[in-house]
């Protein structure tokens, strides 16, 4: 195995500089697709090589159920760093399990009482809240059923939830620029690349700048989306900088919204400057191509590492295991 096993764990390095290059140099939408894809197959990799570093140090357990050959001298020897690495990621590989198991909790726990509040409501695309607080989020579908079926709540694409209070603060080209952002982030299922960011960053913490990059392209992905669909960058950017001076924000990370994560600053600059432009792929001869290329680099040598570990692992313990 050698180090093969251990590279996954701190390849995600390789990702930092497209995280931050990709927020301003690529079209959002390219920038989310792109850093969500990274973000994901690298937190794989690495937790699978911290689960096979830890069957070994489970190997070297008292009491442990596995095959005694497993921890057999010849074992140990084609494993480096069995006797301290193995042991410590047996907590390890428990502390990711936990961190994800909590964050899919909070998320379904949250959109379900999200659900059950909007369920006495008519089952229109905007839900309005007679509520003094401002905020608004896109709320995805998934309520719970009740009765014979699905929620109305729950069904279709989807609702934008808004308060009174905050729609009172927007001029009328305002509210159109806030629904059509709300839309564009329920059209996209921006949720599901939130998601999946933040569980990759719970899995490797080498992650986060991924997920704090996603935010924010997400973000920007439904700002040119509103600005497009009303025609007026300068409206949205109005929106924008007036619910987030004084809304709350959403009630959970992987709920967007208006005035959620990212810089105002920047969204409302980038708004205000000419529309980015739409590249599948960066262009190689620059700063963000280089850099993009460099993340696909480190995460095909993850995958591939993970993969020789996996196999190589496989074979160890076959050949240690008596038939």
């Amino acid at each position: 195995m050698g180090v093969f096993v251990f590279l996954p764990l701190i390849l995600p390095l390789t990702a930092w500089p497209v995280a931050r290059l990709a927020e301003q140099h690529l079209h959002p939408r390219t920038a989310t697709r792109l850093l969500t894809v990274l973000a994901v197959v690298l937190a794989l990799c690495s937790t699978v090589c911290l689960a096979l570093v830890m069957v070994v140090g489970t190997a070297q357990l008292p009491g442990n159920p596995l095959p005694d050959g497993w921890s057999d001298p010849e074992v140990r020897a084609a494993v480096p760093y069995d006797e301290v690495v193995g042991k410590a990621a047996i907590p390890a590989l428990c502390a990711v399990v936990v961190a994800c198991a909590r964050t899919l909790w909070r998320h379904g726990r949250v959109r379900r009482q999200a659900h059950l509040a909007l369920a006495g409501l008519r089952g229109t695309e905007v839900a309005v809240l007679p509520d003094a607080v401002p905020y608004a989020y896109a709320l995805p579908p998934g309520g719970r059923r009740t009765g014979g079926g699905v929620s109305r709540a729950g069904a279709g694409r989807g609702r934008v939830v808004v308060t009174t209070a905050l729609l009172d603060r927007l001029r009328p080209g305002e509210r159109r620029a806030l629904f059509a952002h709300e839309r564009a982030h329920l059209a996209a299922r921006h949720d599901r690349f939130l998601l999946a960011v933040q569980l990759a960053a719970r899995a490797n913490p080498f992650l986060r700048p991924l997920r704090t990059a996603v935010a924010y392209t997400a973000e920007r992905w439904a700002d040119e989306e509103a600005a497009r669909a009303i025609g007026s960058r300068r409206t949205v950017a109005r929106a924008i900088g007036t619910a987030a001076l004084v809304s709350r924000g959403t009630p959970l990370p992987t709920l967007a919204g208006l005035a959620a994560p990212g810089p105002v600053p920047r969204r409302v600059a980038a708004l205000l400057g000419p529309a980015p432009a739409v590249h599948d792929w960066p262009p190689v001869f620059t700063a963000v191509g280089l850099a993009a290329w460099g993340a696909a680099a480190g995460t095909a040598v993850s995958a591939m590492s993970s993969a020789n570990a996996a196999v190589t692992m496989v074979l160890i313990l076959h050949a240690a295991t008596p038939l």
